[in-house]
């Protein structure tokens, strides 16, 4: 059992780094398997509260397959499946955060997957978040207008109709050919930045600009075991999405889990010394000065506490 002291500290409070980049290890194909093993393990010690928390994943799954198909919209499909492998990675942060827990032997309750609030890295990590949706959103619209170059305008077809256009017609093989590449390519981008970024942003107080910039070294480094770490990743999610998205429940704990494994075989550790969390008392709000209290700053005594 933790004591007072450590209880005190049990936040996140990454070191501040220099202006060089963190040092980059090269890895082989075994250790995908080990931190695959590695991410099945925290699953397995933390599935109660993981799997409350990846209860979402289906459940956005099956949010947008019904939206798709309530617009006719249904050549998006397949496009937002694959979607789920370019916002994986910051879908994933609290994860990273109940792995780095359970490393560190603290608290791995399910709440804890939220902490990532508390970083101060927390700003980073939601602007490279919104890149990766800005990149979603790109991809979308891209898959989109494929089918219409390939297609025109048309009425919305049921699934037996669009099966039939996609896997019968020369039109079809091409928009699968151009379709999947230009998605391959989308993954790539995705995985070349973002494959470490995440986790060094969790761990470390870094910028955006750094977190990417060692993702891509990582993937320069280490190019066939990431290309393979990335091409298992798109798998895993594919066949978990299968049975209405219900094998996400476990593919993405695991990924997501293993995904903070992986960053701590390709990046080297930070030694120096983290600084001592200080929590600082809030003022009390009291609900007759709402909503004026959500602005007010607090006032200062002499001797410099909050009152």
């Amino acid at each position: 059992m933790l004591g007072s002291h450590a209880a005190q500290h049990d936040v996140i409070m990454p070191v501040e780094s220099g202006d060089d980049l963190p040092v980059v290890r090269t890895i082989s194909l075994s250790d995908l398997a080990d931190v695959l093993a590695r991410g099945f393990d925290d699953f397995i010690a933390m599935k109660t509260y993981v799997v409350f928390v990846a209860l979402m994943y289906p459940i956005i799954g099956l949010a947008l397959a019904s939206f798709v198909f309530g617009t006719g919209l249904i050549e998006l499909i397949y496009p937002l499946a694959f979607g789920f492998a370019i916002i994986g990675p910051f879908a994933a942060v609290g994860l990273y955060e109940l792995s780095r827990r359970r490393e560190m032997n603290r608290d791995t309750s399910w709440q804890h997957a939220f902490d990532v609030f508390k970083s101060p890295s927390s700003g980073n990590i939601l602007g490279l978040g919104l890149l990766l949706v800005a990149v979603l959103a790109s991809w979308l619209l891209i898959a989109y207008g494929l089918h219409i170059a390939m297609f025109g305008y048309s009425e919305p077809l049921g699934v037996s109709a669009f099966l039939e256009r996609i896997f019968t017609t020369r039109a079809g093989y091409g928009l699968i050919v151009l379709g999947n590449i230009t998605g391959a390519l989308f993954a790539l981008l995705v995985l070349a930045i973002t494959v470490v970024s995440f986790p060094l942003l969790l761990d470390r107080h870094v910028s955006v600009g750094t977190a990417m910039a060692t993702s891509i070294s990582a993937v320069a480094t280490n190019p066939v075991p990431m290309i393979a770490w990335g091409a298992i990743v798109l798998a895993s999610l594919l066949i978990g999405m299968i049975p209405l998205f219900l094998g996400l429940i476990i593919v993405f704990p695991v990924l997501g889990h293993a995904t903070w494994h992986l960053y701590r075989k390709v990046v080297v550790p930070d030694t120096s010394k983290r600084p001592e969390f200080k929590p600082t008392d809030k003022p009390k709000r009291y609900a007759a000065q709402f909503p004026a209290s959500l602005f007010a700053r607090s006032p200062r005594r002499d001797d410099g506490d909050s009152v």
